[in-house]
């Protein structure tokens, strides 16, 4: 891949034109941001209709789009204000760029072949080995130009600035501009929105304790859920709903139905002896709805939300029941910010402490397992010109825990069923995960 590739010098770009004046001291950041902050991930957004330079084009719309972004072209810093804190500084230096090409087909490079995670890492600027730091830009872009005119856009960013819907929305601001809107279909509203409440405290430990645990060894899978097997998880929940055997309400998401597919058959693969033995599900949630955040707003608003059944609950469950635990998890995603004393889990502020210390002994083993969707949340909808991406992915990095991104963006949608990146078994166990997977069709 490196004799393929060729890559300019990186350089910075700013904002093409001085952007508002930042607030004093720098932005403020909600409890969300700081709690991801200097956590890097990379997208990457592949394009097969072409368009004239991708890479001069994505340049100029980038820096037309910082200035309505502005934050983005800042640094993140500790003290600006003198406080201590962490906040966005708006020094207007702005963010990494590389302009690539390779001298093959897109389709000649075989990209998405297993093992892929080499290939993908030289399609998108990466920050040092030692991580990103105050003084390291917060996004880093590289638009890498293959000899049949398809194109790949990898977007690395500092998670302190944004979350996965907050960079498909200035994504999308880039390639409105490319298309010669004269500005973003949506106005930003940025980082530092104070009328957010606070994470909530099992969430925010569950973030603090991921930051101190050693990555482990998963097999790297990438792995598609039928959409045949997607839709049949759905019926079956419909029909037992009709016949009042499981919760009735809004019918079975394509998310409900393919985390729960991944989860039992996960939890079968790995289960011991020991039945009885915790099987947590810890997913992601958008929670901009449940917390009043304003349209536009791209900083980050992710909660997580956790179900602790037993393993042979899970793992001797069929289908619908699997979804039910993945649905009374969901229902209770409000309470955490309607209710700071309960955190969606417990009940009352001693329960919530007791629960929390409970949870926290349970959800870094081996038998958790933890699931980001990256279904509906506009990181497939920016258009630079040729249409929108055939396909989006991810570099998923070492983690300390058995980890999936389910649902990623691809030509078909639905009709292609799910893509997943998976880090969820070691090697001795994947033969049987994916076994499992092939049961249900």
């Amino acid at each position: 891949m490196k004799n393929v590739v060729t890559k300019s010098s990186p350089e910075l770009v700013g904002p093409s034109s001085k952007p508002p004046p930042p607030p004093p001291g720098g932005i403020s950041l909600s409890s969300f941001d700081k709690a991801l902050a200097f956590a890097a991930f990379t997208s990457f957004h592949v394009f097969t209709n072409a368009i004239a330079d991708p890479a001069m084009t994505m340049k100029w719309a980038l820096s037309q789009a910082l200035v309505y972004y502005y934050p983005i072209a800042g640094r993140a810093a500790v003290g600006a204000a003198g406080d201590g804190q962490l906040r966005i500084s708006c020094t207007g230096e702005g963010v990494g760029f590389v302009a690539a090409t390779a001298s093959c087909a897109l389709e000649d490079l075989k990209l998405f072949d297993p093992p892929f995670a080499a290939l993908l890492k030289e399609l998108a600027m990466e920050y040092p080995a030692e991580g990103c730091g105050e003084a390291d830009p917060l996004l880093l872009m590289q638009v890498t130009e293959f000899a049949c005119g398809w194109f790949v856009v990898g977007v690395t960013w500092n998670h302190v600035v944004a979350d996965g819907v907050g960079i498909a929305q200035f994504l999308q601001a880039v390639g409105d501009l490319a298309r010669g809107l004269p500005r973003p279909s949506v106005f930003p509203v940025s980082c530092g929105d104070d009328s957010l409440p606070e994470l909530p405290p099992l969430v925010a430990a569950i973030e603090k304790t991921m930051l101190r645990l050693e990555n482990k060894q998963f097999a790297y899978l990438d792995i598609t859920i039928s959409s045949t097997l997607i839709e049949r998880v759905k019926a079956e929940y419909a029909a037992a709903a009709a016949a009042g055997d499981v919760d009735s309400g809004e019918p079975c998401s394509v998310f409900e139905a393919v985390t729960a597919v991944l989860w039992r058959s996960r939890t079968r693969a790995v289960i011991s002896d020991d039945l009885d033995t915790p099987a947590p599900l810890v997913f992601a949630a958008n929670v901009r709805k449940h917390v009043g955040a304003m349209d536009g707003y791209y900083g980050n608003c992710v909660t997580s939300q956790v179900a602790v059944p037993t393993s042979g609950e899970v793992a001797n469950g069929d289908l619908k029941h699997v979804v039910t635990l993945i649905r009374r998890a969901k229902e209770k995603i409000p309470l955490q910010f309607k209710n700071a004393g309960d955190d969606g889990n417990g009940g009352g502020m001693n329960g919530k402490r007791m629960e929390q210390r409970h949870l926290l002994g349970v959800l870094f083993g081996y038998s958790a397992f933890y699931v980001a969707s990256w279904r509906n949340i506009g990181i497939d909808a920016p258009d630079f010109g040729g249409g929108k991406a055939a396909r989006v992915m991810c570099h998923v990095e070492p983690t300390a825990v058995p980890s999936c991104v389910a649902c990623l963006p691809r030509d078909g949608g639905d009709a292609g069923g799910a893509s997943v990146l998976s880090l969820c078994v070691r090697d001795e166990h994947v033969d049987a995960f994916l076994a499992e997977l092939a049961t249900l069709g």
